[in-house]
């Protein structure tokens, strides 16, 4: 099937690599922002710009979508895999305004790990979307999504713990209230990639 596509189907899975690779640099760069606070404003300005850019490439598809009478994939699919990667980086640029805005100084390894959950869940994501036109990439594909529920479940137990150390050894209640507004915007990012990774699984088992 996906074998003979017209160029404006294959459209489609060029689009969701180019947004999933833009997850991918945002998260890298929030990783960035975790291990170094040096030069954080024009790290800001850095995930801001690739938001945006993602953003454009959300439109794109839509309008494309809307513009194509014959779809590689159902429609709602489409529209419904696109705007939860676009999610993904939303949530990205912030925690990065956050961390700025409320003039976090500093981080906890608790923090930096959730970054690095997020850089990882984002780059089994963009592997995924990778495969995506290809259904006889179907079994890596959906081992590909289970790495990213694994991923995850891993970021809960972490904000779970990190929480718990937090409320226990924080004596700053407005540092408490900064800090626990960055862990909860960086775990829902592997949530989002979880619903990403749900939606390509529905697609896999409609498709394949």
């Amino acid at each position: 099937m996906f074998g003979r596509l017209m160029p404006s189907e294959g459209k489609f899975f060029e689009l969701f690599v180019q947004h999933a690779d833009l997850c991918v640099k945002g998260a890298k760069e929030m990783v960035s922002v975790m291990t170094n606070f040096d030069d954080l404003e024009n790290r800001v300005h850095a995930i801001e710009s690739i938001e945006k850019q993602a953003d454009k490439v959300t439109h794109g598809t839509l309008e494309l979508l809307h513009k194509t009478f014959i779809t590689p994939l159902d429609r709602d699919d489409i529209h419904q895999l696109i705007t939860r990667m676009d999610d993904i980086l939303d949530l990205l640029e912030d925690a990065a305004q956050t961390i700025s805005l409320y003039d976090i100084k500093a981080v906890t390894p608790e923090a930096k790990r959730l970054a690095e959950l997020c850089l990882a869940s984002t780059e089994k994501v963009k592997a995924a979307v990778g495969l995506l036109h290809n259904m006889d990439n179907s079994q890596q594909i959906l081992a590909l999504c289970e790495e990213i529920d694994r991923f995850e479940s891993d970021a809960d137990h972490v904000m779970r713990a990190a929480m718990s150390k937090l409320f226990r050894d924080e004596p700053d209640v407005r540092n408490l209230i900064k800090l626990k507004a960055i862990y909860e915007i960086l775990e829902t990012v592997t949530d989002r990639c979880e619903d990403v990774a749900n939606i390509i699984e529905g697609i896999i088992v409609e498709n394949a």
